[in-house]
């Protein structure tokens, strides 16, 4: 995702961060992320819930949000 893109998915500066489990996600990125010897994804997600990240690790999910000016949240 472009910073812009990012950047504008949220109004509020806010974002949730939270780890996904792998079998919950679409094959393809199943099987993206087993390839890339992932065993855990966390995603952001807008305050009305709406994905807008997927990273393969809690530290990057919010080192992405402070890059592009974004306050993250954890949600467990």
């Amino acid at each position: 995702m472009a910073r812009h893109e990012l950047t504008n998915a949220t109004t509020t500066g806010l974002v949730y961060v939270r780890k996904v489990e792998i079998g919950d996600l679409p094959s393809a990125v199943q099987q993206e992320a087993r390839d890339g010897g992932l065993d855990e994804i966390y995603a952001l997600h807008k305050p009305n819930g709406e994905q807008v990240a997927l990273v393969g690790n809690r530290g990057l999910a919010f080192s992405l949000a402070r890059q592009n000016d974004l306050n993250p949240v954890s949600v467990h």
